[in-house]
Order: structure tokens, then C-alpha cells, then sequence
């Protein structure tokens, strides 16, 4: 791994090695709902959502109004976007392949 992560930790890790191993939406259903609360699992949810606003160069009026994300929430995932790791843009762009757009 070229990156090196503020977080890294056998634990966190161990972690992410089991979600890898997680082979299909079911799975992850599974493994999720076990593992987080609902409020997290939709926090998240909600943070990518944004984030993909966001690269639509979607307002902040507009992404609160679709997520009913805080304008800190949208503050915090913007910062992120443009001056974090780069997992955001990694993922969206991603999705986007598999869509075909």
C-alpha cells in the first residue's frame, strides 16, 4: 500500500480486510447491520450521497433539501472531498464506471 492513512491499526485493518471479504449487497446487509447502528449506516450513506451532490456541483440549499444534511455535514464532506485522501472521488468515480456514465 503506497498510501499511508492517519488511521491505520492492525485493528482497523482487520477490519477492512473483513469488509473485502463481504461478496455481495446481502452480505453487507449483514454484516453492516451487525456491526453499526442505523443511525451510522445512514450517516454514511448520507455522506457519499452528498458527496456526489457535491460533484454535481449541486447548492448547499439543494443538498440539504435531497439529504437532509446539515450545511456542517456538507461543510465537513466538501473539506473532504477536495483536501482529503481522495476516497471519495476513488468511489464515486467507481460507481459512475459501473453505471456507464
Amino acid at each position: 500500500m503506497n498510501y499511508r492513512s492517519k488511521l491505520e491499526h492492525p485493528l482497523v485493518d482487520r477490519l477492512f480486510d473483513a469488509i473485502l471479504l463481504l461478496q455481495n449487497r446481502e452480505e453487507c446487509y449483514r454484516f453492516f447491520e451487525d456491526i453499526c447502528t442505523v443511525a451510522e449506516i445512514q450517516a454514511l450513506a448520507q455522506r457519499l450521497e452528498v458527496a456526489r451532490l457535491l460533484e454535481a456541483n449541486a447548492t448547499y440549499g439543494e443538498i440539504a433539501e435531497q439529504t437532509g444534511a446539515s450545511s456542517a455535514t456538507i461543510s465537513r464532506v466538501k473539506r473532504a472531498l477536495y483536501y482529503g485522501a481522495d476516497g471519495y472521488k476513488l468511489i464515486l468515480r467507481r460507481l459512475a464506471e459501473e453505471k456507464g456514465e
